[in-house]
């Protein structure tokens, strides 16, 4: 199976779309990696009080506190996906998965991923089916993404992702974010920083990049799609501890009960409550609609 590009960002750490492409150097470099620990040094957060999920587009935490939600797209490297559920196991770190179901690392890890879904240490959410740009297909196919990939979870994890959904190449336009909140996904769930590693990097670059964003309150982005991430989790572990950093996922901090029942009331009411709805056109190549850089969810830019 091909490896999907997720997104990138830009000097400034907001969302952006790239192209599908993997540039890949020639010799992997290295990073001092530390070992991992060998009991958990992370467990689940205390004193938070978890809010409504608001509508519109998330790049950042609510709040002043210094929590950090990691966040894992695509899953291409079926063994980067393992590593990942080590590491989650191992350590205690929280995190959120945005998992595109047809790639097969999440049902072959699904006995070690499972068990960390059920205790509520990792949250499972979506990023489709198969990581199709939502803003060149109709509403039907739109829907379809999104239903197969809930069906895949809800099969394999017992969960839908709802009401978390990160739209692949970070692409969006007013009309489609419009469908998804219809769909049970109110607010985009977009980021700012990343790890880089939307394509292959030399592990020094990740961890360079990981000391520019690992920042209180960041939504961060990374890929299970390439191996070098996985040469340096000791040192990412590292960084976290020493900045007095809380990983946190998403259903840490959002109330998603209340969401996902309004969002399965909403499909049970309607038979096909998008087909008659079709999103606007996608995105100029190189643009993008921005999300906001507050910690608040802001309505989505319109059309450019």
């Amino acid at each position: 199976m091909a490896a999907v590009s997720g997104c990138t960002v830009a000097s400034d750490g907001m969302a952006r779309p790239t192209e599908t492409g993997e540039p890949a150097p020639t010799d992997l470099g290295s990073a001092d990696d530390v070992a991992l620990p060998r009991t958990p040094v992370f467990s689940a957060p205390t004193g938070l009080v978890r809010r409504p999920v608001p509508h519109g587009t998330l790049t950042l935490l609510p709040g002043t506190g210094n929590e950090i939600a990691l966040t894992i797209d695509d899953g291409s490297d079926r063994d980067v996906v393992g590593a990942y559920a080590q590491l989650a196991t191992v350590t205690g770190l929280r995190l959120t998965f945005f998992c595109n179901g047809l790639n097969l690392g999440w049902t072959e890890h699904a006995p070690l991923l499972r068990p960390l879904v059920e205790s509520g240490q990792v949250f499972m959410a979506n990023h489709t089916w198969s990581h199709a740009d939502l803003t060149t297909l109709s509403a039907g196919d739109v829907t379809q993404e999104i239903r197969r990939n809930e069906a895949f979870l809800q099969r394999t994890y017992g969960v839908t992702g709802r009401p978390f959904l990160r739209p692949p190449f970070g692409r969006s336009t007013s009309a489609l974010a419009r469908q998804l909140d219809d769909l049970g996904y109110p607010a985009l769930t977009m980021w700012f920083g990343s790890l880089g590693d939307a394509v292959m990097h030399v592990p020094g670059e990740i961890v360079s990049e990981a000391e520019k964003w690992f920042q209180p309150q960041r939504i961060v982005i990374g890929h299970a799609n390439y191996p070098p991430v996985t040469r340096v989790f000791g040192r990412l572990v590292e960084l976290l501890q020493e900045r007095n950093l809380v990983p946190v996922h998403l259903g840490d901090v959002y109330r998603t009960e209340a969401a996902s029942a309004s969002a399965t009331a909403t499909a049970s009411a309607t038979t096909s409550p998008t087909t008659t709805t079709r999103p606007g056109p996608s995105t100029k190549p190189g643009s993008t609609a921005r999300p906001s850089t507050s910690a608040r969810a802001t309505t989505p830019p319109p059309r450019g």
